[in-house]
């Protein structure tokens, strides 16, 4: 019988238990995935923590990779023995699962199940915020914080690739050397530099065209004193809680900023999209625009530790948590 990390209630580290589960067979447009590699994101903190709501008992997690033991009916494209990897698709946190057929990748033969499950979700917010949501010129100074975590540090990578100079924000100095090996030309250790004058400093005054913010709280509204007049605000995440409440009006004041709050999903509407955004992704995995290195992997029963380790700042890149089958 397989196992899963279930949580009855929301709260620390110390809520997600090991335990059995049954797993059914799959309806006529699912699949059955049998996981090796779960990927582990911040996100995954929150929902436990319950910021975000799900029903409980539950399990978290929102990405992995593994084998197809079974299909459905009505599905074509998969086929038992398959190797695929999926994203946003609560219940990752288990060894079997049931999984939408239209909302699973089959994976090429050089991009192995470990890499899959640790990028895919990171790898394509990466892609859509650099080419969908802004499409980033050579020369353009470029601000990433947390630069040295697991989304920051493909968005350092894949900008500086595309010709950009990558300005990476971190917490502490330990991880400004691994900022600056994910393309970073220069780094800002945050608490004990000053943000918006060090940015001034750096682009000699001409600041950056884009912010990707995803600590919230404590980066953004000095973060919005960093951009150039027309520069785009982007915030995706809240590690350090929310950003405050601003009057449309200060964007105006500070130069016609331009705010956003993007997700994921609405760039991977439809599974043409969700292929075309992951064959992108794994070309650049390919032409080493961002590396395929796992930083580091728990396994996955040992959840609780992970998220010990997550929530103290001490992980650096992507990190996965791992399956024995």
């Amino acid at each position: 019988m397989p196992s899963a990390i279930v949580m009855e209630r929301t709260g620390g580290p110390d809520v997600l238990e090991w335990r059995e589960v049954t797993v059914g067979d799959p309806g006529p447009n699912e699949v059955r995935v049998r996981q090796t590699s779960v990927g582990l994101n911040y996100g995954d903190a929150l929902l436990r923590a319950g910021h975000r709501p799900i029903p409980l008992p539950g399990i978290i997690g929102l990405d992995g990779a593994g084998i197809v033991e079974a299909v459905g009916s009505a599905v074509t494209e998969v086929s038992p023995g398959d190797r695929v990897a999926y994203t946003m698709l609560l219940g990752g946190y288990a060894e079997v699962r049931l999984l939408p057929a239209d909302r699973v990748v089959k994976l090429p033969p050089d991009i192995d199940n470990r890499v899959a499950a640790g990028f895919i979700s990171k790898g394509l917010t990466a892609r859509y915020l650099l080419r969908d949501l802004y499409s980033i010129q050579p020369g353009d100074f470029v601000l990433v914080h947390a630069a040295a975590g697991g989304v920051g540090s493909l968005l350092a990578q894949w900008a500086h690739a595309l010709g950009a100079t990558v300005i990476g924000s971190v917490y502490n100095e330990a991880k400004a050397d691994f900022a600056r090996q994910c393309g970073c030309t220069h780094v800002i250790a945050l608490g004990k530099q000053d943000l918006v004058a060090e940015v001034a400093r750096i682009t000699n005054g001409a600041k950056a065209a884009i912010v990707y913010d995803s600590v919230g709280l404590d980066t953004f509204l000095p973060s919005l004193d960093c951009l150039r007049p027309r520069g785009w605000m982007v915030t995706y995440g809240a590690t350090s809680g929310m950003p405050p409440a601003i009057e449309p009006s200060l964007l105006g004041q500070k130069g016609a900023l331009i705010l956003t709050q993007p997700a994921l999903m609405p760039y991977i509407p439809t599974r043409q999209k969700l292929l075309q955004a992951s064959d992108d992704l794994f070309d650049a995995i390919r032409s080493k625009k961002i590396s395929s290195v796992i930083q580091q992997s728990f396994p996955l029963r040992e959840a609780a530790h992970a998220h010990r380790e997550l929530e103290s700042r001490s992980l650096c890149g992507v990190t996965t948590l791992e399956i024995k089958l």
